[in-house]
Order: structure tokens, then sequence, then C-alpha cells
């Protein structure tokens, strides 16, 4: 099932395209999401329910080490994208290698953009062209003190 939800980005064009021809507003947001914490499942569940559909654009494993260095991600590609399919607040997986979403976004054409409060409307990736469309663009609270990057600095410290 969850194997399913991991479309490629033509799939998720024409899923897109699917529930916007039903009426349903779809939600896009993205992210690395290495190691799944959860401040992960606490933004997703919330972006979520801004909409009736989300798709979820993941960082391919190359980008994550060109963001995050050269020892990420911790979790391949493969198994992040099974992980966050197997939400079900999530209802499609699509990864992208692209530096930005940008062109994920534009071909996506979602009604929601979603990203984290750590992100203002200005700084936000793909803003410009969901508002130009009359989409929104949101921001939703993250819960404090969860980060992958700090639980594994923790994990270091462990040892």
């Amino acid at each position: 099932m969850t194997e399913t939800k991991i479309l490629s980005r033509e799939q998720a064009i024409q899923q897109a395209d699917q529930w916007r021809a039903a009426g349903q507003k779809i939600v896009f947001t993205n992210g690395c999401f290495d190691i799944v914490h959860l401040g992960h499942i606490d933004y997703l569940e919330k972006a979520r329910n801004l909409g009736d559909r989300m798709i979820l654009g993941l960082n391919t494993d190359d980008s994550v080490s060109c963001i995050k260095g050269p020892l990420r991600p911790v979790v391949n590609e493969y198994a992040r994208a099974r992980l966050m399919a197997a939400l079900e607040f999530v209802d499609a997986v699509t990864l992208f290698g692209e530096p930005t979403p940008l062109e994920l976004i534009e071909a996506i054409k979602p009604d929601i953009l979603v990203k984290g409060d750590d992100y203002s409307v200005a700084n936000i990736v793909g803003a410009d062209f969901v508002l130009g469309r009359g989409g929104r663009v949101e921001t939703v609270a993250l819960v404090p003190g969860y980060s992958t990057t700090k639980l594994i600095e923790r994990i270091k410290q462990s040892f």
C-alpha cells in the first residue's frame, strides 16, 4: 500500500490534476525528513489539515548531501519515501533532486504551499508562483526542540 503512494513526477502531476478536477484542495510541502521524529509528524499532520490532499516533495539522497553535508542522509531515499508514504496524512510522495523544489511546485500547481514557521512567506521557494495562481502560502508552528541535526548530535554525545 505505501509503495503505491510513492509517485514519479509525472504520476504526481497526473494525480494532482485528478484531485483538482474532483474539487479537492492540494497541499504541497517538501523536505529531507531524515530520521523521522515527533517534529516531522506534527508538522506534516498540521500541513495536511490545511487542505484535502497532500503531496510531499522528498529530497533525493544527493540533494540531501548537498544541503546537509557528506554524511547525510542517514536514512536512504527509498526508506525515507516508504516512511513518509506510510503516514496516513501523506497522500503522495515524489522525489526531487534539484537544488530547490520550485520546478516540482510549478509542475504540481498546489493550492496551498506549506513550510514550518522557521520560514517567512517571503523566503519560501515557490510562494510567488502559488500566490500568483490564487493559492495560499502557510507556515505552521514547529514543535520546539526537535530537529534531526540535534538528534544526531545527542546520539554522538552518548558514545
